[in-house]
């Protein structure tokens, strides 16, 4: 006897029945407290998350590997891969969702960038599209589980349409969802009754499909042996992989498992303790191992079975059917039945919560001139919106189901919903790890990603001339080639998918990613940003509250208004005997206002809440550590960019001394050349004289006295230019490593000029007047006084030798400063070419057409000096003639009065 559809309505009746009575006892317990180890146990936790295996996974996996093989696996690979690689991303997004009050993954992305409703707006629309497709999934799957048995039931199922009984089930599930899902208005605290039917469904679906499974193996097959010589003879098991698929297939239901609203809704709204992640990153993948246990037996078997054209999507019913197993049919019927309404519950009640939130509440609230303490029940609002938004999730749904055609793939479906969640995952990343990253970078990726998931995955999905005209899929829109949905960028040649997901996600994730480089974050998306980035470093709320105008009776009207009478003056008479006080009423301190903010957010979001708070209180003081996170954050900004500003700076100071020293070794070069030649002329001129005329004096034996004295001095005064030549250069050479010692002795500074001058215009030619100016008269030094007259006596013999004015003239001017004394030597000759003053205190330079003598070393000489003495020479600039300036530190005088002189 078959089951006739009657019978199946009646059992749904009796089974979502059986739900309701377990979703109530269950929050009846947890309100009195009991059964706490159950009702927050990992394993509930773990069976919770299976809200991930709809009916694509439970009819479409087998469909899926009928179809193309292995490649289902990928449908359990990617979370899988999450749930044991990226726990500890889990985990940070649970921290995070506790630490913000989030209520839905767009409350998380909203907060995240400044709390920019604008944002969770985008994201709650984005959400509301993209999940459509699986609301539509769900329908199909029940649509054609019924056809099954309409088919089997009688002649052929011909009396079976497919719309109306798309459109009743559709009623059903609203009507289910609406009084299962809005019975509590508080969605931030676990929905313990949600969670336990959830539960208990995937209990149900696990069951059904391992019990087909196993009839399938055992019963029909022949046993394990039999199966796996089945599986071996059939196609689906030939190893045959697409990379490219793969890759893209596993990468899209990893961040389908992150992203998706109901997934987020379990996985971190409703996570109670962050330790029932580490049991859930290995239970929950042995479960989905379990569920695609059979897939492929039950595939293989039901090609070799069923009749040719069978839907391979529903060999998990008609294998049963088939042999008369009605009560084993019924049983995956109810497996499907668990797996479709689990998902549209929880995906509705999370799509309804973001609508609710962040688009019906501003606007309510935009609305009322009063904002939230005017009369008016805020509380039903809320649920009558989130009531709404359900029948209108629903209702997309069914229309995308009536205008796909209601024959596509489980799994063609499927993937289509995942590409659009898909979507977040660059902000969503970005927004925990990255603290760069900005509110306008997420805006521009998201819309860059979704715009390109609806044009190359959703609008394609309906098939050519519905959506998109048949020209636009083969000459592109608007007729450019590069904007064919299939062939974006005239990339031709790659799988449908894996060009939608390539693309979606890599250009949103190039545009969120340079959008948030090139434009700069808020005060609050810092802020944010700072708690999200380093959530263990911040346990707190990221403001405090003033509450300095705020009135308690204000803020009861408005708790009222959104949590209920009864529970607005429970938790109002706990913070007042939390405060010690008696009455009804706490006092509005920063601490009680905060957790009141907390309360109302777990009603309708945290951006609504911290609105309808700021509303009555009329302002919020950033924490203390906040403020230094975003201190410190634009010292770390500041320093990058000040570092920046200076290496750029250092690279063109760099080039211009790179510049000068190629100059400067251009004429050092020369000048090498130029002093190897003299000091060999100058070394061979005194040696030669000396030799010649001691070659004289030896070999002429009729010399005169005379001659023999003239001889004789000749000879001597060579021999003291070669010791003065070679005395300088073993002075030189002293002085630069740093062998020399210093002789400390006192003389008036005037006394020590005076010695200089004698010493060179006593013994000098040319006429050279020389004149001291009387300042700094009593000054005293404290030096090694034979250096300094040696540095004195080498600038006055330099004015000597090269200053070429008819009445050469040397001016002589000491004059104390700040820091010390100096002595400026000025003479009114023509000075020395600006392109040598660079080079003059190198050693064995010659300022050129200069006539003297020496060798090149006395500045070299007097530099040294200088630098032992503590002080320094260089040249003048903007005088006439050449001009040199001396300077000595104060560590090197002894200033004397005129009375004590």
């Amino acid at each position: 006897m078959n089951v006739g559809i009657n019978q199946l309505i009646f059992v749904c009746l009796a089974y979502v029945v059986f739900l309701f009575a377990v979703a109530f006892l269950a929050e009846r317990a947890s309100a009195q407290g009991r059964f706490a180890a159950i009702l927050r146990s990992p394993l509930i936790y773990t069976l919770s998350l299976s809200i991930y295996c709809t009916a694509w996974t439970f009819y479409g996996a087998v469909g899926y590997a009928a179809r193309s093989g292995l490649e289902y696996v990928t449908i359990y690979l990617g979370p899988s891969l999450v749930m044991i690689g990226w726990w500890w991303i889990l985990r940070r997004l649970v921290s995070i969702g506790r630490s913000q009050r989030v209520t839905s993954i767009a409350d998380l992305i909203s907060s995240r960038y400044g709390k920019s409703n604008a944002l969770a707006i985008v994201v709650t629309l984005m959400a509301v599209i993209g999940v459509t497709p699986y609301i539509a999934l769900q329908l199909q799957s029940v649509v054609l589980s019924l056809s099954i048995f309409a088919t089997a039931e009688g002649a052929g199922g011909q009396g079976f349409n497919a719309t109306p009984a798309a459109f009743w089930v559709a009623t059903g599930l609203a009507l289910f969802t609406v009084l299962f899902g809005t019975r509590n208005l508080n969605v931030n605290e676990r929905h313990h009754g949600i969670v336990i039917a959830v539960a208990v469904e995937a209990v149900v679906k696990l069951v059904a499909l391992l019990a087909v499974g196993i009839f399938v193996v055992w019963g029909l097959a022949g046993g394990l042996t039999e199966t796996l010589a089945r599986i071996d003879a059939s196609d689906i098991g030939e190893w045959e992989v697409q990379g490219s698929r793969w890759t893209a297939l596993t990468l899209l239901s990893a961040a389908a498992f992150l992203c998706l609203p109901r997934m987020f809704q379990v996985m971190v709204v409703e996570n109670d303790d962050e330790r029932h992640l580490q049991i859930a990153s290995w239970a929950f993948p042995a479960y989905l191992m379990l569920m695609s246990l059979f897939v492929v037996p039950i595939a293989v078997v039901g090609l070799d079975l069923l009749p040719a054209g069978s839907n391979p999507d529903l060999f998990v019913l008609s294998l049963p059917l088939s042999q008369n197993q009605n009560g084993l049919a019924t049983l995956s019927f109810l497996g499907g039945f668990s797996s479709a309404t689990s998902m549209v519950i929880v995906a509705t009640l999370a799509l309804s919560t973001m609508v609710s939130n962040h688009i019906v509440m501003p606007v309510w609230l935009a609305l009322r001139q009063g904002g939230a303490t005017q009369s008016g029940d805020v509380r039903g609002v809320i649920i009558l919106s989130r009531r709404f938004c359900i029948l209108l999730t629903i209702a997309l749904g069914f229309l995308y189901y009536r205008a796909s055609g209601g024959s596509g793939a489980l799994a063609a479906i499927g993937t289509i919903s995942f590409g659009g969640v898909a979507q977040f995952l660059p902000a969503l990343l970005g927004g925990i790890f990255w603290r760069g990253a900005t509110r306008a970078g997420a805006f521009f990726g998201l819309g860059t990603g979704f715009a390109l998931w609806i044009f190359t995955m959703l609008l394609p999905s309906f098939g050519m001339d519905v959506a998109l005209s048949k020209d636009t899929f083969e000459h592109g829109l608007m007729g450019l080639s590069w904007l064919r949905p299939q062939a974006l960028f005239g990339i031709e040649g790659l799988d449908p998918t894996v060009h939608a997901v390539v693309w979606s996600l890599s250009l949103n994730t190039l545009a969120f990613t340079l959008v948030s480089i090139f434009s700069f974050p808020e005060p609050i998306e810092r802020l944010q940003g700072a708690q999200f980035v380093n959530v263990s470093d911040h346990a707190g709320p990221s403001r405090v509250w003033t509450a300095s105008v705020a009135g308690s009776e204000d803020l009861m009207i408005m708790s009222q208004r959104i949590m209920g009478a009864s529970e607005a003056q429970i938790f109002f008479q706990k913070q007042t005997e939390a405060q010690g006080l008696s009455g009804h009423l706490p006092e509005p301190t920063p601490a009680f206002i905060e957790a009141l903010e907390r309360e109302l957010a777990a009603s309708v979001g945290a951006a609504t809440a911290h609105a309808m708070v700021s509303q009555i209180v009329g302002g919020s003081a950033i924490s203390v550590q906040d403020l230094l996170a975003v201190a410190d954050e634009s010292a770390q900004m500041l320093e990058y960019s000040s570092q920046l500003e200076q290496k750029s700076r250092q690279l063109s100071e760099t080039a211009a001394k790179l510049q000068a020293a190629n100059e400067k070794l251009t004429q050092l070069s020369l000048q090498k050349d130029g002093f190897l030649s003299q000091i060999s002329h100058e070394l061979r001129t005194p040696m030669t004289s000396i030799r010649s005329f001691s070659e004289i004096l030896r070999d002429t034996g009729s010399l005169s006295e005379a001659d023999k004295t003239r001889y004789a001095s000749i000879i001597h005064a060579e021999t003291i230019r070669l010791t003065r030549l070679l005395d300088d250069l073993l002075d030189l050479s002293v002085l630069e490593n740093g062998q020399v010692s210093l002789h400390l002795a006192q003389e008036p500074l005037h006394l020590v000029l005076e010695r200089a001058v004698t010493t060179v215009v006593s013994g000098g030619e040319g006429g050279l007047q020389v004149q001291i100016t009387p300042q700094a008269k009593n000054v005293v030094l404290n030096t090694d006084l034979d250096r300094l007259v040696q540095v004195f006596i080498n600038l006055i013999s330099n004015a000597q030798k090269y200053c070429q004015a008819e009445t050469p003239k040397l001016t002589i001017i000491p004059c104390l400063t700040p820091t010390g004394l100096t002595i400026d030597f000025i003479d009114n000759g023509t000075g020395i070419a600006v392109d040598e003053r660079v080079v003059i205190f190198e050693k064995f330079y010659r300022v050129g057409g200069s006539q003297g003598d020496g060798a090149g070393l006395g500045l070299a000489i007097c530099q040294e000096i200088m630098e032992r003495l503590g002080g320094e020479i260089r040249y003048l600039e903007g005088k006439t003639g050449a001009a040199f300036q001396v300077s000595l530190p104060h560590s090197a005088l002894v200033v004397e009065t005129a009375a004590a002189s």
